[in-house]
This record gives structure tokens, C-alpha cells and sequence, in this order.
């Protein structure tokens, strides 16, 4: 087991990683659209989408994965009225091999977010 860190995603915001590799399966904590550089959240769902999933994009590739190797996310969005444009942006991260996938609307996202994604990879050997 090992944890995997990497600066091109915020840091944790609590007692936890921003994930895991256990033998070839990366298990992602939940990412909200911290930008790593500045620590700004952007405006809007297509905007946060954008940011959040290329957060997950780099821890994904940190733990020596690329996007194609996401066989499952899990997203929560603030409202579920953002589902179209968060799809539209999200679909844009797996272009060739879509993941499984559940999205649910929460009460609400750390730092009033409007939106968090989390995954697992499987990193082929």
C-alpha cells in the first residue's frame, strides 16, 4: 500500500490522502476545484467540473495511470441541475473508455463546492 501525493492537485483539506495505490488499484479521495497553484475555486459548474476532474487527471497520473485506467468514478454534485453541463464537461476526460459511474446530488460539497468527483483506477503493470 502506498499513499500517492502530488502538488499538481490541492492538498488535503483533513486527515486523509489524496489517495492510495494498493497493488495496481488507486482508490482517489474526493476532489473539489481547488486550483493547486492558487488555491481558487473557479465560478460556475463547467468551470469546477474542469478543475476538479483535472485534479483527478493528475493524482491519476502521479500514481503512473492515465485516464483510461478509471473503471469506476463516483460524483456528487450540489444541484442536480447541473447535470447536463457537468456531463458535457466530464465526458470530455474519457473520450474512449468511459468508467462506471453513480451521480448523486448532496446537501452540500466542502467549501461550497458545487461539485466533487472521486475514482478508482486500476494502473496495469
Amino acid at each position: 500500500m502506498k499513499n500517492i501525493n502530488t502538488s499538481k492537485a490541492p492538498g488535503a483539506i483533513g486527515p486523509y490522502v489524496q489517495a492510495k495505490l494498493v497493488g495496481n488499484f488507486l482508490f482517489t479521495s474526493g476532489q473539489i476545484p481547488v486550483n493547486p497553484e492558487t488555491g481558487v475555486i473557479p465560478e460556475g459548474i463547467e468551470a469546477q467540473t474542469e478543475q476538479a476532474m483535472k485534479n483527478i487527471k493528475a493524482i491519476v497520473e502521479e500514481a503512473g495511470g492515465k485516464m483510461d485506467d478509471v473503471v469506476r468514478t463516483l460524483c456528487f454534485l450540489s444541484d442536480m441541475g447541473n447535470f447536463a453541463v457537468f456531463n458535457k464537461v466530464y465526458e470530455k476526460f474519457f473520450p474512449t473508455d468511459k468508467p462506471a459511474r453513480s451521480c448523486v446530488a448532496v446537501k452540500e460539497i466542502p467549501k461550497n463546492c458545487m461539485v466533487e468527483v472521486e475514482c478508482i483506477a486500476y494502473i496495469k503493470p
